[in-house]
């Protein structure tokens, strides 16, 4: 009977159907001289490589292998659009998790694509706080009772558990997801999700009974919610998260944010792994008999390219005059000798049959789509979803997208007044040069969502613009992250954070006939937005308040944006007058 417990533990998290490689920049100084280093790490066949090495080196070592998923694989590029989840059931049965959890992505169009999701893999999913005790019983494409999915068990009041062989004894992985779920995706109406804290404080409790004591919980809930999920729940061996794309590990050589891998609240470790198929995490565990992490070792690590770009990084070296300069054969060298001797960078081995079954399979589709050019953009365009002091009115970008989803809704004759739009729904800045339909589709706004019409009275403009922006920027409430901060076309707004709750709008302007004037609380507007922000999610619930919301069955956002780009490109040759004032918040 051992007194201590060995697990050698693999996690990703929030891959988003990055399937290739992804590009990354590094910052580096190497003799007092400052650079950048640019290259492509990750992707599924270099995850697959390094997952399996992982997994050999543990069975050498007779320790036991977990492979765990964080939760949202579905949306991101085109490879989502094209194929909604067939490649990512397939490349991920080829990667062999033990377990993912469900993550808020899975859910962005209703029950249906999870359970089309479940008939194809070969690993369970878990969603342990997912209640579906209510679900219509003559549903088609009922999820409940799915034998891939570990959801809630109303009964008990506990998450349905993975119970898995450790040693002389079992290992728990308990799943857990945001029980915001409804605020900020799309699952039926009949699906309910239940509170996250209590869940895995019953289910804890629950396997304790049973004498199961190391307890893994794998969590979709970000960063700051794993800390307090670990503050108050006593009794967890390690929380696996994702949701909140947090790179952790030891970069500062880098120039990497980042916060220490396998931090710890309550004795219990929080370890993530970024985002995008970019990095691995990799961790050797050591348990006592009560399941208590007694040791963990480990890091997130990147699988770089051997071809790497060096370029000299003027911004941290005032002494370099011509930014044009190069540096010399033997200063590239050394840069690429001290990013590859940096214990977090791993080569580009990459697992030969998963790389072939994307080139062969999926890859040919998304070329069709890349020769496809709409446009030549002449300069960037920056995306950022907060204003800030270097981008003082926010985005670039999204100003745009309003003003396309705007004319693609005048164009087809109906009466408007404003577009509206939350951040997040952009993914990318625009980037000078040739814009492809695979760069609109699969990398600025890879959400196929539909346009909402609807009508709305003025004082609930003021009510839900603010209510964006104190949630975007976690003003005096709970937020629900920086992508749901407002942008605008046809209207503008003043924000002022330092007043009072309710009284931050002080002004909302309509622009017609070549000139603001400010709104009227008591009349009637048509606005347009994505089906998504029209639900009410992220701060938008105002918008359930119109008067009455049409689908408009003829486009979608990415559509709006497509058409746009091809008709009026050339209008997009600096930034759009800014609408949006964002004056300050406490």
């Amino acid at each position: 009977m051992p007194n201590n417990y060995r697990l050698s533990l693999a996690h990703i998290n929030d891959t988003h159907s990055n399937f290739e490689p992804s590009s990354v920049q590094f910052s580096l100084s190497v003799e007092q001289q400052h650079y950048h280093v640019n290259t492509k790490t990750g992707g599924y066949a270099r995850l697959g490589h390094q997952i399996e090495s992982a997994r050999q080196q543990a069975a050498q070592h007779n320790h036991e292998f977990l492979f765990l998923h964080g939760g949202d694989s579905f949306q991101g590029t085109l490879y989502f659009r094209e194929f909604q989840g067939a490649a990512n059931a397939h490349l991920l049965n080829m990667l062999k998790p033990d377990a993912m959890v469900l993550g808020n992505h899975e859910i962005d169009a209703g029950n249906s694509p999870v359970l089309a999701f479940l008939n194809r893999i070969e690993f369970p999913v878990l969603a342990g706080n997912m209640d579906l005790s209510q679900e219509l019983t003559d549903k088609e494409g009922r999820l409940s009772g799915h034998p891939m999915l570990y959801d809630y068990d109303n009964q008990t009041q506990c998450a349905k558990v993975l119970v898995k062989p450790f040693y002389d004894t079992h290992i728990a992985i308990v799943g857990i997801t945001l029980d915001q779920m409804p605020l900020i995706a799309r699952p039926d109406p009949d699906t309910h999700f239940i509170n996250a804290i209590d869940t895995t404080a019953n289910t804890i409790a629950s396997l304790q009974q049973q004498g199961i004591q190391h307890i893994i919980v794998l969590s979709h809930l970000g960063l700051d919610q794993d800390r307090e999920l670990a503050e108050k729940v006593s009794g967890i061996s390690v929380i696996v998260g994702g949701h909140s794309h947090t790179l952790q590990g030891r970069f500062d050589e880098l120039g990497l944010s980042h916060t220490p891998y396998a931090e710890r609240v309550n004795n219990t470790p929080i370890i993530h792994a970024s985002k995008y198929a970019e990095v691995l995490g990799l961790a050797n565990i050591t348990f006592d008999r009560s399941g208590a992490c007694i040791a963990i070792n480990g890091n997130n690590y990147f699988m770089i390219d051997d071809e790497l770009e060096v370029l000299f990084n003027p911004k941290q070296d005032n002494q370099l005059t011509n930014l044009n300069t190069l540096p010399t054969e033997q200063q590239i060298n050394s840069v690429k000798t001290k990013l590859i001797s940096h214990p977090a960078i791993r080569g580009d081995q990459a697992c030969e049959s998963i790389h072939n079954t994307i080139m062969e399979q999926y890859r040919p589709a998304l070329n069709a789509l890349e020769e496809q050019v709409l446009a030549y953009i002449p300069h960037d365009f920056i995306h950022t979803r907060l204003p800030s002091k270097h981008f003082p009115h926010g985005s670039e970008i999204a100003p745009w997208v309003c003003r396309s989803m705007f004319k693609a809704t005048k164009h087809s004759g109906e009466k408007l007044d404003f577009a509206l739009h939350n951040a997040g729904g952009v993914r990318q800045s625009l980037n000078k040069g040739s814009l492809s339909m695979a760069d609109v589709l699969g990398r600025i706004l890879p959400f196929e969502l539909p346009l909402v019409k609807y009508q709305i009275q003025g004082k609930y403009l003021y009510e839900v613009l603010e209510s964006a922006i104190n949630a975007a920027t976690n003003n005096g409430v709970t937020g629900t992250g920086a992508g749901s901060f407002p942008y605008t076309y046809g209207i503008r707004y003043f924000y002022d954070g330092t007043l009072a709750m309710h009284q931050r709008i002080t002004s909302v302007e309509l622009y017609q006939d070549g000139l603001w004037s400010a709104i009227d609380p008591e009349k009637l507007y048509i606005g347009v937005s994505s089906a998504y922000t029209a639900l009410g999610k992220e701060g938008y619930d105002a918008l359930l308040k119109a008067h009455w919301q049409q689908d408009l069955d003829t486009k979608t956002l990415p559509e709006a944006f497509v058409d746009f780009v091809t008709q009026h490109g050339n209008l997009i040759e600096n930034p759009l007058q800014p609408n949006v004032y964002y004056i300050s918040h406490r």
